[in-house]
């Protein structure tokens, strides 16, 4: 299972990420005219973030990125900061507050996400050294507690109304679900990096299955969302 695991990682990730790019892609028609365009074009977003964070593979000897060994930029630290860790919190941001009905629940997504990327850049601008050689905790909780403001304000404004009785029909459902069940497996993982090395391949290992599962859970139930659900004429994309 461990040497499966360490061959096909890559393979398996990557693979359930561009099921969920291309099922977008084949479905992009039926949600042309809704916010969920957005999302689809997001998820292709994370297929290239993480196809080119597999640069830092191919930094070490004899690797065509040799050059970049002992460099800042030898690890992927960095861009998945940067990619996912920020860049995919702020995309959610803004689709949430496109979804969202309220404007009082707008204005806390759109502030809450103001202050996380004033936040983030600032703390990285004071330990900017270490953004290169690991993931920063405060930002992956903070990122959390945005993910599921979002989350909790899409749930309630469903409560709130008849969609409540076909929730199970609307992609934004599979979305929030899978996002804060996401988050809220990998976040706690970010404060044990320190022991993500070869010199304990048992943390190695379980660090990768934990992704990996988590992972596969997330884009298949995109992929299914994405499949089953049905277009809201409400969430109609603004001219």
């Amino acid at each position: 299972m461990e040497e499966f695991l360490r061959q096909n990682y890559n393979f398996i990730t990557h693979g359930v990420e561009i099921m969920a790019a291309v099922t977008g892609l084949l479905l992009l028609k039926k949600y042309k005219f809704t916010a969920a365009k957005f999302f689809i074009f997001f998820i292709f977003y994370l297929v290239f973030c993480d196809c080119f964070g597999l640069y830092a593979n191919y930094t070490s000897k004899d690797g065509f990125l040799e050059f970049l060994e002992g460099t800042p930029l030898e690890k992927n630290y960095w861009w998945t900061t940067l990619t996912w860790f920020i860049g995919a919190i702020l995309f959610f941001v803004f689709y949430y507050h496109r979804i969202l009905k309220s404007k009082r629940d707008k204005k806390i997504i759109k502030y809450s996400g103001i202050s996380f990327l004033f936040i983030s850049i600032l703390y990285i601008g004071f330990h900017f050294q270490d953004f290169f050689v690991r993931f920063f905790p405060i930002i992956s909780v903070l990122g959390a507690v945005v993910i599921l403001l979002c989350v909790i304000l899409y749930f309630i404004e469903i409560l709130q109304s008849e969609k409540v009785l076909t929730f199970y029909k609307s992609l934004n459902f599979y979305i929030s679900s899978s996002i804060l069940i996401w988050w809220l497996i990998i976040t706690p993982l970010v404060f044990y990096d320190i022991y993500f090395s070869t010199s304990d391949w048992d943390f190695v290992f379980l660090k990768w299955q934990i992704y990996l599962f988590a992972n596969i859970f997330m884009y298949t139930t995109f992929t299914v969302g994405l499949i089953v659900s049905k277009t809201d004429k409400g969430q109609a994309i603004k001219k």
